[in-house]
């Protein structure tokens, strides 16, 4: 991972180099079976080169937290390693390279199950037509590894009749959870 996030350090594919303050890697237990996936880096991610960290980020860790998902069982990253400017929506050619690094993350760290952080982490990662309000914490299958979506926490700070939802997705990945420890 550590190569890996050299390369991303060192990356120039897309205009958003100019911009960024840090390359926002990933963070977490490298051998984590859970990964959750955003779409990219905020102001305060940007800011400190971490994932997750501003108010949408505590947000998560509130959900976990009340699950008893602790901090060494996941993996967490973002699609885009740097900010977009005013924190706006990652263009389709952003994506499309910054990608491969993602790809990278996932197949050394090998979860058994991928969450999406949001609407725009599942068009990329489940189908290109997912429906984030109809299909949030449906799991689908790809190869060995279970991936979901649920809610992205930005969303339930500005929508917060979302929150029960969350709640119970977050139960969902929580059960899975403890029923690979009970197999292990």
């Amino acid at each position: 991972l550590s190569e890996i996030k050299a390369l991303c350090e060192a990356c120039e594919k897309c205009e958003l180099c100019k911009t960024r303050t840090n390359v926002v890697f990933g963070r977490g237990n490298e051998k984590a079976k859970l990964m959750f996936i955003g779409e990219a880096p905020g102001e305060k991610e940007d800011l400190s080169g971490k994932p997750f960290v501003g108010a949408a980020g505590k947000l998560l860790d509130k959900y976990l937290e009340a699950v008893g998902i602790g901090a060494d069982e996941y993996y967490i990253a973002n699609i885009l390693k740097c900010r977009p400017p005013k924190n706006r929506d990652p263009l389709p050619e952003e994506q499309d390279v910054c990608i491969e690094y993602l790809r990278e993350q996932v197949r050394l760290i090998k979860p058994k199950m991928i969450v999406c952080l949001g609407r725009i982490a599942a068009m990329q990662l489940i189908k290109e037509d997912f429906k984030i309000t109809a299909e949030h914490g449906k799991i689908f299958k790809k190869g060995d590894t279970l991936i979901c979506a649920v809610y992205h926490p930005a969303a339930l700070l500005r929508d917060p009749r979302k929150k029960e939802d969350m709640m119970e997705d977050m139960k969902k990945i929580k059960a899975k959870l403890d029923e690979w420890k009970d197999a292990d």
